[in-house]
């Protein structure tokens, strides 16, 4: 459907830039190198011929016990051109981090929070990384696969009034 974005990445980016590209079912994918991650989201929103213009979704996944153990999945969309394409970018198990794309396109601020809080991605440049859905005090990345299912969180006391 949107071969275009792929051929036109593999001829703006090197082959260490842009990893890997292929489609399943209809839907194009590419895989980029952490370093190109941000190079690579702002080509597809500001080529003329591209114009992925809306941002659809971002998340993690776990591919424990693979390295690289996260790829972090972006999905975008052009309301003019009507196709699509996703990106993903594979990070290692220690310490994994990747540019923010919350400059590029706003609505990943909350999304890029989440895959921070949920399996400790780091999004470099955010303008406001902390948890979004667990308490401050909470320890350990809940959607990693090896998180203990029995693990105990420590017992946060509130004031009463207090949010």
């Amino acid at each position: 459907m949107a071969q275009i974005i792929l051929d036109m990445l593999s001829e703006r980016f090197t082959a260490g830039e842009i990893v890997e590209t292929g489609a399943q079912h209809g839907n194009e994918w590419a895989r980029v190198a952490p370093p190109a991650w941000l190079q690579v989201a702002e080509y597809l929103l500001r080529a003329p011929a591209l114009l992925m213009n809306m941002f659809i979704d971002l998340t993690c996944v776990d591919r424990l016990p693979r390295e690289p153990r996260f790829d972090v999945v972006l999905h975008l969309y052009s309301i003019e051109k009507k196709h699509r394409v996703r990106l993903l970018a594979g990070l290692p198990g220690t310490s994994p981090s990747v540019a923010s794309v919350a400059s590029l396109w706003p609505g990943a601020n909350w999304f890029e929070r989440e895959a921070f809080d949920m399996y400790g991605v780091v999004f470099e440049g955010h303008p406001d990384l902390r948890r979004i859905l667990m308490y401050p005090e909470f320890q350990g990345y809940p959607l990693r696969k090896d998180y203990p299912k029995e693990k105990r969180q420590p017992l946060v006391r509130r004031l009463p009034g207090s949010v």
